[in-house]
């Protein structure tokens, strides 16, 4: 007899709806969580009278209610979308390279056309042309990947074929000239981790064409509001769940999965395990090496770790429009030479390439009446962070942070003299918190070697799931979308 019939380690997002999809499907269900509350990226954590969001910056695939996305279509199944509020963005977003570039993409194929072609018009049919490609890509993308058209070959879909592994700034060279409309047009590619030299066509177009289809949103109460939505509706349909308890080991037996042992020493008997904890930590720290199938160690040995992230949090003693912020995503780079920008993530030098994200902007009750906040991002890998001296640490983050404030006050010099509230993140910050290898935010790298393409997301241990950024494409909607995948295969497991 088995104490449940599945197990849940980790409240990440992928965590939570796994865990969700099980209770709701009468499967037994408990969840271990080491930190104090769901969610892992998924969550906020306050500063003075600030709730600061840590990660979320645009939600994609929801939708609207009369052409809803994916990711609503998820959230209605779960039933957790009548207690959550959305906030469409009428923007993708506003890309800025301070003295040379300054432009804003509505979340609108055609108006986004627009904008770039009264920017640029003399590459009015170049942009037609990339456009036309993206939606084309994504129209026969949906028929191979999602449809699972078992007919699917280069014959009947040939341009998902010859562009899905292209790498973007191949096909960027084909269509734009003037790399100021490239930069324009590719800004995305921070959010996937890889500059568009490395990356795959492919997923630079879907999630261009997602973001403008679908719309971005925003969560009224942030991620920790979606977290704690999903935690509540496993519990109401009968989930248990531990906080301050992680899992220290994964019991394996003749390859099948048979329980955990938690970080009290307690053992958990069950035959089916959902692992929101990433690759890594899971075959590496987790199960016992013996126990490890020769061809997983193969796997990931082969696989490169993505990057982490630098963080700066701000809490500001002004309304968004006293400081000339009117947009709430605003990529700002230095240069357009995009593979110099990702260089500089693997260094402690200044960095080229951010993200600020000012809630405020679509959702004016985010902070307190008066006041907003913002987030700046500039990609990180660890190694360098790791490196650093104890003794140095702090001087070190807070020189960076300066840095990227720097690169800030040159498109909002006001903030300079508004900031209430500030606190800092870096790659180790999101190591002690994530668990990942090298504080890794998305996963693996979503070059085209480390593919979702490529990676098998099944486990070659009976009983043992997988979900997470680890298991294909980082980012909200993936991660979310990969819990309910894996509690499915559970429960046509438990159904056998």
């Amino acid at each position: 007899m088995v104490d449940y019939d599945a197990v849940v380690i980790g409240a990440g997002n992928g965590g939570l709806t796994a865990g969700l999809t099980l209770a709701r499907a009468g499967v037994k269900t408990l969840m271990l969580e080491r930190h104090n509350i769901p969610g892992g990226c998924a969550t906020s954590f306050v500063r003075g009278r600030f709730e600061f969001e840590v990660a979320l910056h645009q939600l994609s695939g929801m939708g609207t209610e009369s052409f809803p996305g994916p990711l609503r279509s998820m959230l209605n199944d779960l039933n957790v979308i009548k207690d959550l509020e959305f906030v469409q963005m009428e923007n993708l977003y506003r890309a800025v390279i301070p003295g040379q570039m300054d432009i804003t993409l509505k979340a609108d194929r055609g108006q986004a056309i627009q904008a770039l072609k009264a920017k640029f018009p003399q590459e009015t049919s170049g942009i037609d042309g990339l456009f036309d490609l993206v939606w084309a890509f994504c129209n026969q993308w949906v028929h191979v990947a999602i449809m699972r058209d078992p007919e699917a070959s280069p014959e009947k879909y040939p341009i998902y074929f010859q562009y899905a592994l292209k790498d973007t700034q191949t096909v960027l060279n084909t269509f734009l000239k003037n790399p100021l409309l490239q930069s324009a047009v590719s800004i995305y590619w921070s959010y996937m981790g890889m500059p568009p030299s490395r990356l795959p066509f492919g997923d630079f177009a879907i999630i261009f064409w997602a973001y403008t289809e679908f719309k971005p949103y925003h969560i009224k109460g942030g991620s920790q509001a979606l977290s704690s939505s999903l935690l509540n509706a496993y519990m109401e349909a009968g989930g248990e769940v531990r906080f301050n308890c992680g899992v220290r080991k994964i019991l394996v037996e003749n390859n099948r999965t048979k329980g955990v042992v938690t970080d009290q020493g307690d053992e958990i008997s069950t035959q089916r395990i959902v692992s929101n904890a990433g690759s890594y930590s899971t075959y590496v720290d987790l199960i016992d090496r013996e126990h490890v199938p020769e061809e997983r160690w193969r796997e990931l040995g082969a696989r490169t770790i993505g990057t982490s992230a630098v963080t700066v949090f701000l809490g500001m003693d002004a309304e968004p429009e006293d400081l000339g912020i009117r947009e709430t995503t605003n990529f700002i780079t230095e240069t357009t030479d995009n593979d110099l920008a990702f260089a500089t993530f693997k260094t402690l030098d200044s960095p080229k390439a951010m993200l600020f994200t000012c809630y405020d902007v679509d959702d004016p009750d985010f902070s307190p009446k008066g006041a907003c906040q913002g987030a700046i991002v500039a990609l990180a890998y660890s190694e360098p962070w790791l490196s650093i001296p104890t003794t140095r640490y702090y001087e070190t983050k807070y020189r960076y942070a300066q840095d990227m404030l720097n690169t800030l006050y040159k498109v909002f010099p006001d903030c300079k003299n508004h900031i209430e509230e500030m606190d800092v993140a870096t790659p180790l910050t999101h190591m002690r918190y994530l668990g990942h290898p090298g504080g890794a935010i998305y996963g693996f790298e979503q070059s085209a070697k480390d593919s979702e393409l490529f990676l098998d997301s099944a486990s070659p241990i009976e009983g043992l799931y997988h979900a997470g950024a680890f298991t294909g494409m980082g980012g909200f909607q993936p991660t979310l979308m990969s819990g309910q995948s894996a509690a499915r295969k559970v429960i046509r497991a438990l159904q056998k």
